[in-house]
C-alpha cells in the first residue's frame, strides 16, 4: 500500500513539474544539435541560468545554445542529464519584449529543436526606455514609403552623369524619414563606397569656423553596394531641429579613385514639411525585408 501510495505520490509530483515547465514553454537541446532560437525582433539580452546550458548571441535576433559536456583525452563528448531533465531556463529580452523557456534535455538527437522561431503568443511586452520604435516597425514604414508616389519636388541635384531627388519626408514619432532616389545617367555601373549623412553651415566660411556634424541612420531599407540606372533609399534620423543657417545634406560616394560623388541638400523649411503617417495608407507590410534592392 504504502509503495502504491509513493507512486501516486511520485505521479503527481511529475505531472506538477510538467505543468510548471510548460507554463513558459518548453525548448529541447541535445549534445549532437545546436539549437538556434530566432525572435522576430532585435535581441538586447540574453540570460542563461545555469552552467549546464551554453550558448550565444549569433545574429541580432538569433541565439544558439547547447548542453555543456565533458569530453575526455580523446576527444569523446558526454552527458550526464537523463531524458526530459530540466536544465535551466533561458530568457530573450528584445526590443519590446520578451520571450521565456524551461530548456530540458532530450536523449534523442531527432528531438531536439535545431531552429525554434518564438512565436507571437510566447512574447510578454514590455516598454523599453532605450527603443522609441522597434527596427521591424521601421522596416514596414520605410517598404510603405518605397511603395508610395512622389510628393517632393523641389529637392533635386545634377552632377556627374548621375541625378538625385528627395521623394518623402515623413514624419513618424521620435523619427524622419527620408525618401530619396539616385539615378545614374550613363551607361558605366554605379559602386557605392559610402552614404553619408551630415548637419552642415549654408554658406561656406573660414576653415576654422565650419562645423559640420555627421548623422548616423537609425535605418536604412536599402543595402545594396552598387546599381546600374536606379538606386532608391528610405533612411531613418533621429528627430532633429536645426537652425535656419544649417542644411541637411545627404551625399553618395563611388568606389573608384575618380569616383563621382552626387548629393542632396535638405533645408529646414523642408523637414518642417514633413507628412505625418496615414493609418490607412500605411497598413504593415510582410515582415520579410530583402538585403537590398537596386536594378
Amino acid at each position: 500500500m504504502q509503495s502504491k501510495l509513493i507512486i501516486v505520490v511520485s505521479s503527481l509530483l511529475s505531472l506538477t513539474a510538467s505543468a510548471q515547465m510548460s507554463s513558459k514553454g518548453t525548448i529541447f537541446i541535445n549534445k549532437d544539435v545546436t539549437t538556434h532560437i530566432v525572435m522576430p525582433e532585435n535581441i538586447k539580452l540574453v540570460d542563461i541560468s545555469t552552467d549546464k546550458i551554453i550558448g550565444n548571441q549569433c545574429a541580432s535576433n538569433i541565439v544558439r545554445i547547447k548542453p555543456s559536456v565533458n569530453e575526455d583525452s580523446l576527444g569523446n563528448r558526454t552527458v550526464t542529464y537523463h531524458n526530459c531533465q530540466m536544465l535551466g531556463t533561458l530568457t530573450v529580452i528584445g526590443e519590446r519584449h520578451i520571450a521565456q523557456y524551461d530548456i530540458a534535455y532530450s536523449d534523442k538527437a531527432s528531438n531536439a529543436a535545431s531552429i525554434y522561431k518564438v512565436k507571437q503568443r510566447e512574447l510578454d511586452n514590455y516598454m523599453n526606455p532605450d527603443v522609441a520604435m522597434p527596427e521591424s516597425d521601421m522596416a514596414s514604414y520605410c517598404w510603405a514609403i518605397y511603395k508610395s508616389g512622389r510628393k517632393f519636388n523641389n529637392i533635386t541635384s545634377d552632377k556627374n552623369g548621375m541625378k538625385a531627388a528627395v521623394n518623402n519626408i515623413y514624419s513618424v514619432g521620435n523619427y524622419f524619414f527620408i525618401d530619396f532616389t539616385m539615378t545614374n545617367k550613363t551607361r558605366i555601373h554605379y559602386d557605392i563606397a559610402e552614404l553619408r549623412i551630415f548637419l552642415q553651415d549654408k554658406k561656406e566660411v573660414k576653415a576654422t569656423n565650419v562645423q559640420t556634424i555627421e548623422l548616423t541612420p537609425v535605418y536604412m531599407l536599402n543595402l545594396a553596394n552598387g546599381f546600374d540606372k536606379d538606386y532608391r533609399n528610405v533612411l531613418v534620423l533621429d528627430k532633429l531641429t536645426f537652425p535656419e543657417e544649417k542644411i541637411l545634406r545627404i551625399e553618395m560616394s563611388e568606389n573608384q579613385i575618380s569616383g563621382r560623388v552626387i548629393s542632396l541638400e535638405i533645408e529646414y523649411e523642408d523637414i518642417l514639411n514633413a507628412d505625418g503617417f496615414s493609418p490607412d495608407l500605411f497598413k504593415k507590410l510582410p515582415d520579410h525585408v530583402p538585403g537590398h534592392i537596386y536594378r
